[in-house]
């Protein structure tokens, strides 16, 4: 068990003078997420010198330097207080650090006070929003190969998510998970259409829920269950039909007049959206399209292509003349044949053949640069 930051105050239970004999248990000040929690006891009704409260202080200092904490007998020996006290004092440190203290009972349910090392306490997060936001950007960083900058954020999500009470952490984790998984697949970096910010907002309210989602589409009224949102050049939020398996697509940036209709849906148990991804290139499905994809970069290329990450489960291949082969299955022809078109002539497609048909006559030799 970690001790806490150093403390060096000292605090004394004392009543004031000329006070009654009869003790009262410290009141405290609620805690204020921008400022630094300070105990304010109180004695019967009347201010105590801050001064005085040092014992406080104290027992937290003991009772984090020891790994087992302290038991009651303990602090009446280190305090030379009666068991009363005692109770009362161990009492006022679970309300003043309420995110730090922790009890443990022995075999012969003798119990142990201490204090785990939670400095970060009052920086707690404020809901959900912050901890997607966070783990969102970690895993856009990673994404991105600039693991300096995501190992730092990671480092600092790691604390903020420390200072939490246990409960409050598993349930923000396991709500960012799932947002993680609905806005976190298929990201890829480039020019995007705008989407309006209370669509936006309004999907993600109704992924969060999940409730269902009323929008205008083209012109026609929906009412679907929302699965999950495809990021990319275009972004496709993944829905069905209330009482429907198959799963629709719709482009945010057509999306009108959106509406969450607080009534609960029931996602699908079996579907992933990583999976579900993967069955693009880009961020356009289509069934009849979906098939092998191989393309075969030339030897000036070869050591350019293999440094690009083209689909998830992509395999590579190089050959003997110095040429890379690149095998997946996808569709989306069309987001393919727009990356394929940077390549110039360095690429050929042979599979499948209604793509090599659609970048036909397309291939320049004129291209000074690979992407």
């Amino acid at each position: 068990m970690m001790a806490p930051s150093n403390c060096t105050f000292k605090v004394r239970h004392l009543q004031l003078k000329g006070a009654p004999k009869t003790h009262c248990t410290p009141r405290l000040t609620p805690p204020n997420h921008n400022s630094i929690l300070l105990p304010q006891p109180i004695f019967c009704g009347k201010s105590m010198s801050y001064s005085k409260a040092t014992d406080l202080l104290r027992l937290a200092d003991f009772a984090a330097a020891r790994h087992r904490g302290v038991t009651l007998q303990e602090i009446e020996r280190e305090f030379q207080v009666t068991r009363r006290t005692a109770q009362r004092m161990t009492s006022a440190l679970e309300q003043v650090f309420p995110f730090s203290v922790e009890i443990l009972v022995d075999p012969d349910r003798t119990k142990r006070w201490t204090l785990r090392e939670a400095p970060l306490a009052r920086l707690r997060l404020h809901g959900d929003d912050e901890l997607e936001a966070l783990d969102y950007s970690i895993e856009r960083l990673s994404e991105n190969g600039d693991f300096r900058q995501r190992n730092a954020l990671a480092a600092l999500r790691d604390r903020l998510m420390a200072a939490l009470p246990a409960r409050e952490a598993r349930r923000l984790e396991a709500d960012s998970e799932w947002m993680l998984e609905a806005y976190g697949v298929a990201a890829r970096p480039g020019p995007a259409t705008h989407i309006s910010k209370e669509i936006s907002e309004t999907i993600s309210d109704a992924i969060r829920g999940p409730y269902l989602l009323r929008f205008s589409y083209r012109g026609t009224a929906r009412f679907v269950e929302p699965h999950g949102v495809l990021l990319g050049a275009r972004r496709y939020l993944v829905a069905r039909s209330p009482g429907e398996q198959k799963l629709k697509h719709f482009r945010l940036d057509l999306i009108t007049s959106a509406e969450v209709i607080k009534e609960f849906c029931e996602r699908d148990p079996d579907f992933d959206l990583n999976d579900h991804a993967a069955h693009a290139f880009g961020s356009y499905q289509s069934a009849e399209e979906y098939g092998p994809v191989h393309w075969r970069f030339s030897p000036d290329a070869a050591e350019r292509a293999a440094e690009w990450h083209f689909h998830p489960a992509q395999q590579t291949e190089h050959q003997e003349d110095g040429s890379l082969d690149v095998r997946f299955f996808a569709s989306g022809w069309l987001e393919m044949a727009w990356h394929l078109y940077q390549w110039g002539d360095n690429v050929e497609v042979l599979k499948p053949p209604q793509l090599a048909k659609l970048v036909e006559g397309f291939q320049r030799g004129d291209f000074n640069a690979l992407p």
